[in-house]
């Protein structure tokens, strides 16, 4: 156990640093696998804080203080407090300069945070607090200063010398060594420092701005790997097309680099100019990369290049507005991912994902606030509320005002606070002034911990022609939350007629235009009743529309109306969301039919929905894949008030296997019809033609018969691309015929110089659903390919294996003690990513009795382990509640 209760940190006890730091001149000298780091500061008083004699305390974490000079003059050691993790200094003047020299052994540097080395020389990661593992600092994001980076090192082993910002001067050294000096000209939190000295291949272009500027691009990577650069510096290009277009942002600076780096705690880091990428998020080639693979790569690379204004240029006041920067960015990256792709699939794919990790978070010990109110250790709340959730409450903010005022506010945000640290108060205020909204009781989305509920009801009158609709929202208590204040809820609502077409829209009172096909209701009391007139049938409510709220809708639709609404639907969100129901229901009923010994009974109705998404596959084959695929076991989870985690499994693929055994032959058309023809394209068409396929050859394989198992292995063997030569691997690997191993070890061997792709081999057997995957992934911990210290290997083995919800929580409590283990030795080595496998334990009140003793063991193991980091404690803490 740790020897004291870490510290919380809380919003309320913020307070502005006393001190300001207005230039940091950094010089590092990489030596022998050590960096001598000599830095000067520009420190002066902020006039902000009243108090005139604060001493400055400056954070550092595992340095070794050579020499202090204030003002030039070399200060002893008792003329300063030096600890563990500050360096305090008294009785300073107003302004002054303060210069440090200090050794860091990076080399030894597993954590990853700070300056580490990889197998290609030397990198930087310094969000959250980072930076203080480099030199001494107030660590904090308001502090914003300009940087000026001189790097040395050996020439041969390091020819790359990167910073943050422009390149304005380099040169030789004596023996065989250079140099390299840049400067970043805007202020930018030391987060967003970074620096890297390293061999590495690099592949250049450049970018004309709409203003005419000539941006250098750059990305490099470790060598050998730049025939998989082209995808990451087309998504680079796209994305800086995009943001021109639709906010009107340009590149500030005449460089812009990206360096992919195979050890990374996170997928990328947005450091000014500089951004390091975990090499996930760059290499593509057909071969190696999967359709999902050049869709993420064109995410990510969006993601961290548009925080150059919405994280960079305006950065977080405090670490609690981590939403400010990120929620936002998730946003405007989802944003150029559907315009990019697929409008109507990636909405999808966003609240599959929401669905199945935030909602679970929201419910259990790690619930926090979009903008959290405390913390232990900032880097767990890097999570899905302020990510994800955090994007959805910016899209109620462009869903309640319209797109061209969400414009309006975006122009006022960054005419305001370019250049400063602010918080989520200050980008709600530029929306609220840009389109004339209220949002006062909005902003209770970015305070309150849950995930709010809606029910409706509603009743048409035939006489009147009226549709009277009820909505009732409520939000159940969560830790330290026990009474919640009522939400404002956007709530975009459609009538369908019988007939299948949008019912025109008008309610009651409401004169001021033409009726409409969707309205979006504001829902800002405990119930509200709407009205709708001159409405002419019995209409079918099409409700939440885009999901336009990240809430729970519950409303008794009828097997006839989901069938309905998934037939005729003109928002493509609901007809698969009336879908995700009609399997909803079928599969929580076959549930607690099989807890109790019985057999479920599936309806035909069912299985001649799927022939009617089949019939119309054609016409948006990637629409028909994602309505074809079955809510995942966790979110299926999430209904039950105690899930038996056998029986759940057991009916989500029985429900496979009956449409497999009554559209086997359509399966079969299909995945024959979309055979491919011709070379492989990452485009709308050819991406929407291999995932039905895919999605076809899945529930084929269902029979695992041995001519299926054949069909899948002439796919694996003959795929000229890794998305159809994986998807086969997948559904072999859930085999029991030989053709299993066979693919594997043939995989494998083809594959183990490509670290990207053994991650698949090791994530593909980590979640098979084959009962002996355990003593697998036990063996596989022990395989050459795994290594405990890089983070896609444990990602794609320990954390893969924590997802698998049948066998991590299997009865007898082995998938649990297992994974402590692992997690406890994973924190010696690497805290950060400890804790986001830990992670995978959060649901665990929601299994029986026996389950629970057994993971309620496994964590106590984990929290009275000697030396357990800031990190696990706060997590395994709350857990364990």
């Amino acid at each position: 156990m740790t020897q004291d209760t870490p510290q919380t940190i809380n919003l309320a006890d913020y307070a502005p640093p006393s001190f300001l730091i207005d230039t940091v001149d950094v010089d590092v000298d990489f030596r022998r696998g050590e960096a001598l780091v000599t830095v000067q500061l520009s420190v002066r008083r902020n006039p902000a804080v009243k108090t005139s004699n604060d001493p400055l305390v400056l954070d550092g974490e595992d340095l070794e203080l050579i020499s202090l000079r204030l003002d030039g003059v070399h200060m002893a050691p008792d003329s300063y407090h030096l600890d563990a993790g500050h360096l305090t200094l008294a009785d300073l003047p107003d302004a002054f300069s303060l210069e440090t020299v200090t050794r860091i052994h990076p080399d030894g540097n597993t954590r990853l945070s700070g300056l580490y080395l990889s197998a290609n020389g030397y990198f930087t990661q310094c969000e959250a607090q980072g930076f203080r593992r480099i030199t001494w600092f107030l660590d904090r994001p308001d502090v914003m200063s300009r940087y000026t980076v001189t790097l040395h090192a050996d020439k041969a082993a390091f020819p790359q010398l990167l910073a943050n910002g422009n390149p304005v001067a380099s040169g030789d050294e004596e023996g065989g060594r250079h140099w390299a000096k840049w400067q970043d000209p805007f202020p930018k939190p030391c987060y967003l420092f970074a620096m890297v000295a390293a061999k590495l291949d690099v592949l250049r272009d450049n970018y004309r701005t709409t203003s005419g500027r000539e941006v250098q691009l750059a990305i490099f990577v470790e060598p050998g790997k730049l025939d998989q650069c082209a995808h990451a510096m087309s998504a680079l290009k796209k994305s800086m097309h995009w943001d021109e277009q639709t906010f009107g942002l340009e590149c500030d600076l005449d460089h812009y680099m990206i360096v992919a780096v195979g050890d990374f705690n996170m997928g990328a880091m947005e450091n000014k100019g500089l951004n390091i990428f975990n090499t996930k998020y760059v290499l593509a080639r057909q071969d190696v990369a999967t359709d999902v693979d050049y869709e993420n790569i064109d995410r990510v690379v969006a993601h961290e290049y548009f925080h150059n204004w919405t994280g960079n240029r305006v950065t977080c006041r405090d670490w609690f507005q981590l939403s400010l920067k990120e929620g936002l960015t998730v946003f405007r990256d989802q944003e150029f991912g559907a315009d990019v792709h697929h409008r109507s699939v990636a909405r999808i794919r966003e609240v599959r994902g929401l669905r199945a990790a935030q909602f679970p978070e929201d419910s259990g010990p790690m619930a926090h606030p979009v903008r959290p109110a405390s913390y232990i250790e900032i880097n767990n709340f890097y999570t899905a509320t302020v990510y994800q959730k955090g994007a959805e409450v910016v899209r109620m903010i462009q869903t309640l005002i319209g797109k061209p005022a969400f414009r309006r506010g975006m122009d006022l945000y960054f005419a305001r606070h370019d250049g400063q640290a602010v918080t989520c108060d200050n980008f709600v205020v530029a929306m609220a002034d840009a389109s004339g909204a209220d949002f006062s009781q909005f902003m209770r989305w970015y305070e309150q911990t849950g995930t709010p509920h809606v029910a409706a009801t509603g009743r048409y009158d035939a006489a009147s022609q009226r549709y009277i609709l009820r909505l009732s929202q409520s939000c159940a208590a969560t830790p330290g939350q026990a009474d919640k204040q009522l939400y404002h809820i956007p709530v975009a609502i459609g009538l369908v007629g019988p007939d299948g077409q949008d019912l025109p829209l008008r309610l009651a009172g409401d004169d001021s235009g033409t009726p409409a096909s969707q309205i979006v209701l504001s829902l800002c009391t405990e119930t509200q009743e709407f009205i709708f007139e001159d409405v002419p049938v019995a209409p079918v409510p099409s409700l939440l529309r885009d999901f336009s709220a990240p809430i729970v809708l519950e409303y008794a639709y009828s097997d006839a109306d989901l069938a309905h609404l998934m037939a005729h639907d003109s928002d493509p969100f609901n007809r698969w969301e009336a879908g995700q129901r009609l399997a909803n229901r079928l599969i929580i009923a076959a549930t607690a039919t099989l807890s109790t010994g019985g057999t479920p009974i599936w309806p035909a109705s069912f299985a001649q929905a799927a022939a009617r998404v089949l019939a119309d596959a054609d016409t948006d084959p990637a629409f028909a894949a994602e309505a074809l695929s079955l809510p995942s076991e966790a979110t299926l989870a999430e209904q039950l008030d105690v899930v038996d985690p056998d029986a759940l499994h057991a009916a989500r693929n029985g429900l496979r296997r009956f449409l497999t055994e009554h559209l086997g032959a359509e399966f079969l058309a299909c995945y024959e019809r979309l055979a491919p023809r011709g070379g492989y394209r990452p485009d709308l068409i050819d991406v929407g033609h291999r995932t039905l396929r895919n999605v076809c050859l899945s529930y084929l394989c269902e029979a695992d018969s041995p001519s299926t198992r054949a069909l899948a292995r002439q796919q694996f063997d003959t795929a000229d691309n890794m998305t159809d030569q994986f998807a086969s691997l997948m559904v072999l690997a859930q085999s029991e015929g030989e053709e299993r191993q066979q693919a594997l070890d043939a995989f494998y061997q083809q594959w183990q110089g490509e670290a990207l792709v053994v991650d698949k081999w090791l994530q593909v057997q980590a979640t098979s659903r084959r009962p002996s995957v355990l003593n697998e992934v036990k063996r596989l911990v022990e395989h050459p390919a795994f290594d405990l210290r890089n983070p896609n290997k444990v990602y794609s083995l320990l954390r893969a294996f924590g997802s698998n919800h049948v066998h991590f929580h299997a009865a007898d409590g082995s998938g649990y003690r297992f994974l402590a283990e692992q997690t406890r030795q994973l924190d010696a080595v690497n805290p950060q990513v400890a804790s986001r496998v830990a992670r995978c334990f959060d649901r665990w009140r929601k299994f029986d009795a026996s389950r629970q003793a057994h993971a309620r063991a496994a964590l106590e193991m984990l929290r009275n382990h000697a030396g357990m980091s800031r990190d696990l404690f706060e997590i395994v803490d709350r857990q364990l509640g």
